[in-house]
């Protein structure tokens, strides 16, 4: 098995061959991925040397006082987060040699098809339809069967979608069965005829979701990701490493919302209340135990698979955010309500700590549906991880298309 040791010495040795300073940043994030260096807890061949996922810390921090180049896991985050790991675990050999490098470099951004008007919350009732060519369903091996299926329907909420390559799409291939059963996973190009990206307008003024309407799109069945109607489960390591990567991300003390807050407290004196002083000092206490709690997760993480203690940082993680603004915008009184951009923007990535607190504020709001509702989570968490007894569920072995809409 890779240690530190020899990481450290794959790493110097990638820097000696692909000096930062003499080398374009596309070649060295290929030259980085080609080493094994990228997520070393991967295959080998695949960007990783089936490494300890722990180490790839040691690998970063050696690239980072080299001043090399990082792949803005930012503006990747859907593919990084989300696409790469379901790939990797129900992809064919053709599909991780095909996708997973330029997912990781950059060179193609990626986006997640799932939610749809009527099919958010309660995803499993989804009803974009992807029907083969003889208009059959049958099948159960995985992609490479032959021949196409197209696909009609729409879906909505899509972060990226307008610079996406390539997206994560779940659709309906077999409405005679009870809705978690009748799903089938599939890899879309964006740039298909049939795919047309609208934006959606969000109430900070930008457009960073949009809706994405599927008409006859035809998608070959070697871009299918496991076998035909088992889509629900491949989907589900997809949402687990979403909750993860949204709730469970690395900071550093005072990192993320927390920050700007706190040094609003320190330079202006003015503001300050006993009131809210307590509010901070508990936001700030609570803030720490997440990212405390978000470092043991991923330890846990390169154990295995991500469970569903994601869904737990996620719950966190939205809560947090929409407290710590609400805190910011009352702390700065008429001057929080103040936003300095309101045009309408199609943004690469979510910038909360650079923006005013009114961006911030408002920005927030969406945390706790992006990813997984609040209140989906809050189920998941009592009957997973708690063992509560689950809601009542009375669709739950009734045919997809004799379902109320």
């Amino acid at each position: 098995m890779t240690n530190a040791e020899e990481l450290i010495c794959r790493t110097r040795e990638l820097l000696k061959e692909h000096p930062p300073a003499g080398t374009a940043r596309l070649d060295f994030l290929r030259a980085r991925f080609d080493a094994g260096l990228a997520w070393v807890h991967y295959p080998e061949g695949l960007g990783g040397l089936d490494a300890p996922r722990s180490l790839q810390a040691v690998v970063d921090a050696e690239l980072e006082a080299a001043g090399a180049p990082d792949n803005d896991p930012r503006r990747i985050g859907i593919g990084l987060g989300m696409a790469a790991p379901t790939i990797l675990r129900y992809g064919t050999r053709e599909q991780r040699q095909r996708y997973l490098r330029p997912l990781w470099t950059g060179e193609e951004v990626w986006c997640q098809l799932f939610s749809e008007p009527g099919a958010g919350s309660d995803l499993a009732a989804l009803g974009t339809r992807a029907v083969r060519e003889d208009g059959s369903s049958s099948g159960t091996g995985g992609a490479g069967g032959g021949g196409d299926w197209v696909v009609n329907g729409q879906k909505v909420w899509t972060s990226s979608a307008h610079l996406a390559r390539w997206a994560i799409l779940i659709t309906r291939t077999d409405p005679d069965v009870p809705k978690h059963q009748g799903i089938t996973y599939f890899i879309c190009d964006m740039t298909d005829p049939g795919v047309e990206v609208r934006p959606l307008r969000q109430i900070t003024g930008e457009a960073e979701f949009n809706e994405v309407f599927l008409t006859g799109v035809r998608i070959p069945d070697s871009r299918r990701l496991g076998a035909i109607g088992d889509g629900w489960r491949v989907a589900q390591t997809t949402l687990m490493n979403e909750r993860v990567s949204i709730g469970g991300m690395r900071l550093p003390r005072e990192g993320g919302m927390i920050g700007p807050v706190a040094r609003t407290w320190r330079e202006r004196p003015g503001l300050r209340t006993h009131d809210l002083h307590q509010r901070l000092l508990k936001l700030w206490v609570e803030a720490e135990v997440s990212r405390f709690t978000a470092e043991r997760l991923r330890q846990q993480l390169a154990a295995g698979q991500p469970g569903y203690e994601g869904s737990g940082m996620k719950l966190a993680f939205a809560r947090l955010n929409q407290e710590i603004s609400g805190l910011e915008v009352e702390l700065r009184g008429e001057e929080g309500l103040l936003y300095d951009d309101w045009t309408m923007r199609r943004p690469e990535l979510v910038d909360f700590t650079g923006r005013d607190a009114g961006y911030r504020y408002l920005r927030s709001k969406g945390n706790s549906i992006e990813g997984g509702t609040s209140e989906v989570l809050l189920n998941i968490v009592a009957e997973r991880v708690l063992g509560l007894p689950p809601e009542p569920r009375t669709d739950k072995d009734v045919a997809w298309k004799d379902l109320a809409r």
